[in-house]
């Protein structure tokens, strides 16, 4: 038997991850030196009260979990027979996944005939949750893992996310994101507009001012680089700007019609330590990246 894993990093809740089979790895933050494991130390996620400590001045932390921990969720279907698809957030944003090639190299000693496979999205958030999703449904159509990791040779590079930040600080703290100009900042009212690249790494490639600019800007994109946009979901992710959220809904539905594919999510808290709060974006079915 397949059995389908993926990560918090990709916005996924435990209600949508259990509706697609997918079983669930928890990405760690640290606030005040305390460290919390999305949906094992608590149930849902308080996106408004998480964002406000933000607002109020807290930098959370990010750090990789264990190759022990790999081993943790891994072993149990290895050891019951299954074969692994795990569906990631970004390789090249982190050092977590060396943790996990050492952890499935010492698991698969063990279990030499079981497979482990992965797709990564080459994104974060809900560039992630769309590739997500997708591979869900293939799954729960019955498509085999060889037909599933066909898909995805293709498809991955053909979901694109574009969003903006509200507050450089967070950004600039993590270190994250290539192009980012000193000059640039809150103060000015400036927002960075970023994109994930096909390398799975955020890239700023322009700059607007003021929220509502921002976030024609990221519809224009939708615009340009869209393709069967009525066949596949466009994701709305925000971390607590739901007016903002709102908005961005209503203006698609205006460009592409009421019977657009359309869902907004939270940012998940740990990537929400990088962006920090009222960040914005958009993913959708695109050309290209």
């Amino acid at each position: 038997m397949l059995v389908l894993f993926t990560d918090t990093d990709t916005d996924i809740t435990p209600k949508a991850a259990k509706e697609y089979g997918y079983h669930l790895i928890s990405m760690p933050y640290s606030i005040d030196g305390v460290t919390t494991y999305p949906y094992e130390d608590f149930e849902e996620f308080d996106a408004h009260a998480f964002y406000d400590q933000l607002r109020g001045g807290v930098l959370p932390k990010t750090s990789a979990i264990s190759a022990e921990s790999y081993k943790k969720y891994f072993e149990p279907h290895f050891k019951n027979g299954d074969d692994i698809l795990y569906v990631h957030f970004s390789r090249a944003m982190t050092a977590t996944f060396d943790a996990m090639d050492a952890a499935v190299k010492e698991l698969k000693e063990k279990y030499p005939e079981r497979s482990f496979y992965t797709i990564d999205t080459k994104g974060i958030t809900l560039g992630s949750l769309n590739i997500v999703f997708e591979v869900g449904d293939l799954y729960k159509a019955g498509k085999t893992v060889d037909e599933i990791l066909e898909w995805a040779k293709t498809e991955v590079d053909k979901f694109a996310v574009y969003f903006f930040a509200d507050d450089l600080k967070f950004f600039k703290a993590s270190g994250r994101v290539s192009g980012l100009a000193g000059t640039m900042g809150t103060l000015l009212g400036i927002r960075p507009i970023i994109f994930m690249n096909s390398e799975g790494k955020m890239v700023n490639i322009g700059k607007e001012k003021g929220r509502t600019k921002a976030l024609t800007r990221l519809i224009s994109f939708v615009e340009e680089l869209g393709e069967d946009i009525d066949k596949h979901r466009v994701l709305v992710g925000h971390s607590d700007a739901p007016a903002l959220a709102d908005e961005a809904v209503r203006l698609l539905k205006e460009k592409f019609g009421n019977d657009l594919k359309i869902e907004i999510f939270d940012v998940n808290p740990t990537a929400g330590s990088h962006c920090g709060p009222s960040t914005v974006g958009i993913s959708f079915h695109a050309k290209h990246r």
